[in-house]
């Protein structure tokens, strides 16, 4: 026996239409390169989408045909974000800060046939140009009112398509948006997204215990509208009705205080190292800034230690933990307190936040070990395996990559984590991060939150590097606040309170900054490469 509901299917078209209809008059700000403020509403966006989808017909889009964008966070790649979908197209987003010829192998890869690039990062498109090949590119007057005459206007575009547009008939599983991953062990590889699961996936970020984001509050997206859907928050703010705040190429402390301030931000999202920007700036000039009103942190990318959660508190910015991947959407957990759990005193709820916290509905999370599932005693490690209806079930084109799903089809993330018998997610490391010494596994994330809690210290990462009698050893590479001044012995009396002896670093080296991906994480790959030849006996 069936059910009676109506085949209705699951689309980012109905997102549009809502958005455009029943929030017009919202806001959507922008921040352009010169720092002016930009102001333009869902109304605004809903006519300019359309518009675009109008035009890449006329311009020969056939159903599939991948559209890349080579754009900075502002309402243009928001009208993008709907305009290319909507349209039958796949929104490729490419990640300006990727080599040249790592974009070049990724436009290739996706077989990508229009580029929509701001003129700001023109440059950045000249630097891979000659080894791709894109039918026609339509340049984003973003900087100015006018494009270089070489290239085509992405208002003129605009300005040929009329109101005529009429959406094609979608199926809900038919690709609408594609992603590359970071590469930084291997090739980037391609993660396609479905109408469906993105529809889904911003409901998940819309709930309370998630999120939270309703038409009440006012977003800022921090994280790259360029790499994973900026966590999915375009599309389910625009759900929802939620004024956008876009930082533009302005991510620095400053400039995101200013826009928290002056457009009342009340959720943003971004890494570890743009809230640890801020907090130093909070820190330093505690008054400069009226922020009257709590602001939800949202924040991924790397583990996020208990040090700037505490620091944060302060200041009346919670952070809520994240975890995902590209290939997760890339929502998969948040840090959230459950209610049989919220009266427990400050520290056990500290010791909560600092995990990675719940699986979202409908995402299913276990750690696997050789012998099988790893017992959920929040003690037993074993690698993170998921799998939900907004999970990748294969990379694009790449069947060289299977073994990264098991059997069963759950996706093998990489990462090593323990669930306790709450449920919670606590990653320990990436499966490659972890460093064995003498037959024991040591977990560098927790050294490193522990030596961040440290006043002095600002960053540090920890590595294991070959030993001759231990196999390896953990070594310590710590950037100091301006001003501060720490020894190793203070981290290593600081560090010996929570773990044994043979647990900690053998030695501290002392940078001024620390190798990261494109995307904010700590580059572990490059820290190995320089201390591959550490001399243990120096």
């Amino acid at each position: 026996m069936l059910g009676t509901m109506m085949d209705f299917p699951l689309t980012l078209v109905p997102i549009l239409e809502r958005a455009g209809k029943l929030y017009g008059q919202v806001e959507i700000v922008s921040r352009r390169p010169d720092r002016t403020v930009v102001r333009t509403n869902y109304g605004a966006m809903y006519r300019r989408a359309r518009r675009l989808a109008r035009a890449l017909e006329l311009a020969g889009l056939v159903r599939g045909d991948r559209v890349a964008t080579l754009m900075w966070n502002h309402s243009g790649h928001l009208e993008a974000y709907f305009g290319i979908p909507v349209a039958g197209g796949v929104l490729h987003t490419l990640n300006l800060r990727l080599h040249a010829s790592e974009l070049a192998y990724i436009v290739n890869h996706a077989h990508d046939r229009y580029l929509i690039v701001d003129d700001v990062l023109l440059p950045i498109y000249e630097s891979f140009r000659a080894r791709v090949h894109f039918e026609r590119v339509f340049v984003v007057p973003y900087r100015g009112e006018t494009v270089p005459r070489s290239y085509e206007s992405y208002e003129h575009l605009l300005d040929a398509a009329d109101d005529s547009f009429e959406y094609p008939r979608l199926e809900e599983n038919e690709a609408a948006a594609m992603c590359f991953t970071s590469g930084t062990t291997s090739k980037s590889k391609g993660v396609v997204y479905s109408h469906r699961s993105l529809v889904l996936h911003s409901f998940a970020l819309c709930l309370t215990d998630s999120f939270g984001i309703s038409q009440h509050e006012v977003v800022l997206p921090a994280s790259s509208m360029f790499h994973a859907n900026a966590w999915g928050v375009p599309f389910a703010a625009a759900m929802v009705g939620a004024k956008l705040v876009f930082s533009g190429p302005h991510l620095d402390a400053e400039s995101l205080l200013d826009l928290i301030e002056k457009e009342h931000v009340t959720v943003a999202t971004a890494v570890p190292t743009v809230w640890f920007n801020v907090l130093l700036a909070l820190e330093k000039d505690p008054g400069r800034w009226k922020i009257e009103h709590p602001v939800r942190i949202i924040c991924g990318g790397s583990a996020v230690p208990e040090s700037l959660l505490r620091r944060m508190d302060r200041f009346g910015f919670y952070i809520i933990h994240l975890w995902g991947m590209t290939e997760t959407t890339p929502f998969a957990t948040t840090g959230t307190i459950k209610s049989t759990l919220a009266h427990g005193n400050e520290e056990e709820r500290y010791k909560i936040r600092v995990k990675q916290g719940l699986p979202a509905p409908f995402v299913e999370v276990r750690a696997m070990r050789p012998e099988g599932e790893a017992p959920r005693d929040g003690v037993t490690f074993g690698e993170l395996e998921v799998r939900g209806p907004w999970i990748a079930a294969s990379y694009f084109e790449a069947p060289e990559t299977a073994d990264r799903w098991a059997r069963d089809g759950w996706f093998k993330t990489g990462d090593i984590a323990t669930i306790d018998a709450e449920g919670y997610v606590k990653i320990v490391d990436r499966s490659k991060d972890l460093i064995k010494s003498g037959g024991e596994w040591i977990s560098s994330v927790d050294l490193e939150n522990e030596i961040m809690g440290h006043p002095g210290v600002r960053e540090a990462a920890v590595i294991g590097v070959a030993h001759f009698k231990w196999q390896e050893r953990p070594l310590a590479v710590v950037v100091v606040k301006e001003g501060a001044q720490v020894r190793p012995e203070d981290l290593r009396e600081l560090l010996a309170s929570k773990f044994a002896k043979w647990q900690l670093p053998d030695a501290f080296v002392f940078t001024n900054e620390l190798p990261r991906t494109s995307v904010g994480k700590l580059l572990k790959m490059r820290l190995r490469e320089m201390y591959a030849n550490w001399n243990w006996d120096s």
